[in-house]
């Protein structure tokens, strides 16, 4: 996830500038991306309802878990080299995704009560917070700041990667799973670092619509911003399960 100018491979500002040097048709407009987000969003939603019944019903869920994760990386890959299948490969993201968040929550809420809703109402406000922290130009998507959190997203992306090989090797990294202080605490800081990479989402949609990016770019970034979310529901998810342990 992580890039230079953004933390979003298919959100980095130079795909915008380059885009807009070879638009044609229509131009990517903030309504339409907002419509495309809402669609996404929407199957995201449906899958994981799905999904979450199969649960409540005693089905094996770790296809939907594997099969979820698994399927949305690969689509993921694929939309960043060829943006322009966005259109065609972002509501495939979405149910793979949808599939699995709602495996990974029913999970969840059956060992935390009441965990999934408050995992998704943080998510929403969290959002919107980082919306008004932009749109008022307190929070601003400066170069220094983008410099700043790449360094940031790449280095969580690094330790995630190693505590996978790790696992691999039947090896946990007590802190990332468990509810100690320094699990909370790290928690905490991916956390806000989701949260922050909004900020450069933000403002990588709004350049992508003044420099006239051709249509398709409302899906491409629609997808993106969907990739972020899902990050920061997870963390919040782990977050909100370390401190229910700890209780």
């Amino acid at each position: 996830m992580a890039l230079l100018e953004s933390n979003n491979p298919v959100l980095k500002e130079k795909t915008f500038q380059e885009a807009s040097q070879t638009a044609y048709g229509e131009a990517m407009t903030l309504n339409g991306t907002i419509a495309k987000m809402g669609f996404l969003l929407a199957l995201v939603l449906a899958a994981a309802v799905f999904s979450w019944g199969k649960f409540a019903s005693g089905f094996n869920i770790m296809p939907f878990v594997w099969g979820g994760a698994i399927g949305g990386l690969v689509i993921a890959l694929i939309i960043s080299f060829k943006k322009e299948w966005a259109g065609y490969l972002a509501p495939a993201y979405a149910i793979a995704e949808g599939l699995f968040l709602g495996a990974i929550s029913a999970v969840y809420g059956s060992l935390y009560d009441g965990i999934v809703l408050q995992a998704v109402g943080l998510t929403i406000g969290v959002f919107i917070a980082m919306l008004i922290l932009y749109r008022a130009r307190i929070i601003r998507a400066t170069e220094r700041f983008k410099s700043i959190m790449f360094t940031a997203v790449a280095g969580i992306a690094i330790f995630y990667l190693i505590a996978f090989v790790l696992r691999m090797f039947n090896i946990d990294i007590p802190f990332l799973h468990e509810g100690s202080m320094l699990g909370i605490g790290f928690s905490i800081v991916v956390t806000a670092v989701a949260a922050l990479m909004l900020i450069i989402d933000f403002d990588m949609i709004e350049n992508g619509v003044a420099q006239g990016a051709p249509k398709y770019f409302e899906w491409y970034a629609s997808f993106a911003l969907l990739v972020t979310l899902v990050w920061l529901y997870l963390e919040i998810l782990r977050l909100l399960s370390k401190l229910s342990s700890n209780k």
